[in-house]
């Protein structure tokens, strides 16, 4: 067990440091166009490709060769600082990975992984597809139905799932399903469903409030057919898993909720590279705009309002930190995920929103940054179960009661 450590090592020093300038260089210059033409940014994502950033290589150093948990978090943040939007174009197929590496068997992973990310002369996307119109939060509502076809061995799969990062458009699709309506939430499994399968459809791309760069659709699912080697964990394991509940036991938690769980100091340490970059530029806009004969800065109403920036962002990345830190070392004990994305998410909204009051009416115009820094943080409130849903979540823990 690695000893946690607030102070990051030679490694992750390096690792930070050649993602920030990628950021620089790459992600910042193009920020504001795929924003605006809300469209996946494409030539980023096989730059990334090209030099090691975008693969399952990148991702299976971060999650198994780290004792630390803090490697990927260290890169998310650079990444984030750079654009959310193409950050999350960048690391969206991660997701599915999780996806697949929370629920499948180790030939699985090795097997599906690689395809969500493909190569660098070829590059694939993967998307996780839980949230249907009626199943945001409510992961128990979900309605998107597996049958499974006992003669040829395959799952039957009908259902709409929306709010799906790459959905549609990626190579492999994770899709959560019911397989026992009677057991509710606890009737769920992970399917993959592989690039070319007839009946699976992208429906309407959404046009959203922020992290443009990223493509966000519904994804129809009509007779989908897969063969039975496609459900995660596989079938013994599922049906002993069923069993189980029937009996009144305890089983594992649900489908979607073990990907979210694992992924949450992850979308904590996006939201903390956002609320960096608003910090960082409104703090250096502060000491260089001139009113009444001198730096903004000098002023306590806006030096104030930078402090408390500057600390809240350091007690979320702590949070962070602490959070990727307990997951590697076998899980949470207290909600720490679901504290961190809480915090973080806060931090990121709040902060970019002080940021745009830093600047004054510069802010609110496509002059600067920090009025798509502040629609881009909204989503940290929403995604991946919003900041009710972790409060709940957290409530539970601290009262190892059943609140609602």
């Amino acid at each position: 067990m690695a000893d946690f450590s607030l102070e990051l090592n030679e490694d992750q020093v390096q690792l930070r440091d050649w993602v920030h300038e990628f950021a620089v260089d790459v992600i910042r210059p193009a920020a504001e166009e795929w924003d605006r033409r809300e469209e996946v940014p494409w030539p980023i994502i096989q730059e990334a490709a090209k030099i090691g950033l975008y693969g399952w290589e990148f991702l299976a150093d971060g999650m198994f060769n780290d004792d630390t948990g803090l490697n990927l978090i260290v890169a998310i943040e650079e990444l984030f600082w750079g654009d959310a939007g193409i950050g999350m174009a960048i690391m969206g197929s991660g997701l599915a990975a999780a996806g697949i590496a929370a629920a499948g068997t180790q030939e699985q992973v090795m097997e599906w992984v690689p395809q969500c990310y493909g190569s660098a002369d070829d590059v694939k996307l993967g998307a996780f597809a839980a949230s249907e119109p009626d199943a945001g939060s409510d992961v128990s509502a979900i309605r998107t139905r597996a049958v499974y076809d006992e003669a040829a061995d395959e799952w039957v799969i009908n259902g709409v799932k929306t709010w799906i990062s790459n959905g549609g458009i990626a190579d492999v699709h994770v899709v959560v399903a019911v397989v026992d309506p009677e057991l509710k939430s606890r009737g769920h499994a992970s399917f993959v469903i592989p690039p070319g399968t007839s009946g699976l459809s992208q429906g309407q791309k959404f046009s959203k409030h922020g992290i443009r760069a990223s493509h966000t659709a519904e994804v129809i699912l009509d007779d989908v057919r897969v063969p039975g080697s496609c459900l995660l964990g596989g079938k013994e394991k599922l049906d002993a898993r069923l069993a189980r509940v029937r009996e009144g036991k305890r089983g594992n938690s649900q489908a979607a909720m073990q990907t979210f769980e694992s992924t949450r100091p992850s979308v904590g340490a996006q939201a903390v590279g956002v609320a960096r970059a608003a910090f960082e530029y409104s703090r250096d806009y502060a000491k260089e705009r001139v009113q009444f004969g001198r730096p903004i800065i000098q002023n306590q109403a806006i030096s104030f309002m930078l402090a408390d920036m500057a600390t809240e962002i350091d007690a979320a990345r702590m949070l962070v930190w602490r959070a990727a830190w307990l997951a590697r070392q076998g899980g949470f004990v207290e909600a720490e995920g679901s504290k961190a994305k809480l915090k973080a998410g806060r931090v990121a909204v709040w902060t970019t929103e002080r940021a745009m009051q830093i600047l004054g009416g510069a802010g609110y115009v496509t002059d600067h940054p920090v009025e798509r820094w502040h629609r881009d943080a909204k989503i940290y409130d929403i995604f991946e179960g919003t900041e009710q849903i972790q409060q709940l979540v957290i409530a539970r823990a601290l009262s190892g009661l059943r609140i609602e």
